[in-house]
């Protein structure tokens, strides 16, 4: 017998302000048409002024717990991925302690960008497998549109508002690969690209700063490393692109989505797609794809999901799963 971290519940969030892409044109060069075709995108969610990452992950976590039937007290940890935490400090994961009014147990923050739900789930497993924690709450957060230059028609299009969260249980497997629960993790970063993907402001120049991204080198290395880690952690657990039911990726671009999917020989069929309604959410944007998979009736129970992403840094990895 083996200790395996099951998925109990998940739940999602999402800002009332819905942008379509048409309400750029007033603004900046581009258009519906344009923004489409570069990044499947449709239309995103925009927080509400003075509406806070911490606000929308506990808003998520609240779904999540419902959908598990559970409540804060059976929670031993919260561990939230963002980029984005409503101050520099305390963390924004212990906001929402608060305000599901948890008073014991322990809550943190994960920074990994785009990446960071990917390190979280690793992270909320290694609690699970070394018995700190035998229930685990772990969301995915984020409001970037704090951080865009609305003058910047290559980025501001891209990026949406919303929370994603997911229960991890500790229960008891076989140790085989058709257990449910998280099967294997593959986690990765490189420092050197760290000017492919950033945002020009923090404490050493006093300032919130603005996104800075060069679009084509995150999409050579999106294409290239997103399918490397879903192999690695395949392989790991003893399976197959064959084995895969559904891909669930970070929702960053439609067609770094169908690259990788092409590369791991999955047809677009078994992808859970939500980049055309939400945009890319960063660390909110697989907790928020599962969630719509499973209230549209595509994951069920026992379907294998190979999740991967890649976000700035360079971090990326992915985390194979069975629901």
């Amino acid at each position: 017998m083996t200790t395996r971290a099951v998925v109990r519940g998940v739940g999602h969030y999402l800002p009332d302000r819905v942008v379509e892409n048409a309400e750029f044109e007033a603004t900046i060069d581009t258009s519906d048409a344009w923004i489409r075709s570069r990044s499947g995108i449709e239309r995103r969610h925009f927080a509400a002024e003075g509406q806070t990452t911490s606000e929308m992950a506990t808003r998520a976590a609240r779904a999540a717990l419902d959908d598990a039937g559970m409540g804060p007290d059976d929670i031993d940890a919260i561990i939230l991925a963002t980029s984005t935490a409503d101050l520099t400090f305390p963390s924004a994961a212990t906001m929402v302690q608060a305000n599901l009014g948890m008073t014991h147990g322990f809550a943190f923050d994960i920074q990994a960008v785009c990446a960071g739900f990917v390190f979280a789930l690793a992270n909320a497993n290694a609690l699970i497998l070394s018995g700190q924690a035998e229930r685990v709450l772990i969301i995915g957060a984020e409001t970037f549109s704090r951080l865009m230059d609305w003058t910047d028609r290559s980025t501001c299009v891209l990026f949406g508002d919303g929370a994603g969260a997911l229960v991890l249980e500790k229960a008891t497997g076989t140790g085989a690969n058709t257990d449910r629960g998280i099967l294997s993790t593959d986690l990765h970063s490189d420092g050197r690209h760290r000017a492919a993907l950033y945002v020009d402001g923090g404490v050493s120049t006093g300032k919130t700063g603005h996104l800075r991204m060069e679009g084509k080198e995150v999409f050579r290395h999106a294409v290239e490393k997103l399918a490397d880690t879903a192999h690695r952690a395949l392989a790991r657990a003893g399976l197959s692109n064959e084995d895969v039911d559904w891909m669930v990726p970070h929702q960053a671009n439609l067609r770094i989505i169908r690259s990788t999917a092409q590369k791991m020989g999955l047809p677009l069929e078994k992808v859970i797609l939500t980049v055309q309604d939400h945009g890319n959410t960063s660390a909110a944007s697989i907790p928020l794809a599962l969630s719509v998979g499973k209230q549209r009736g595509q994951i069920r129970e026992g379907h294998l999901l190979a999740t991967e992403a890649i976000g700035g840094g360079l971090a990326w990895g992915s985390v194979i799963l069975r629901w």
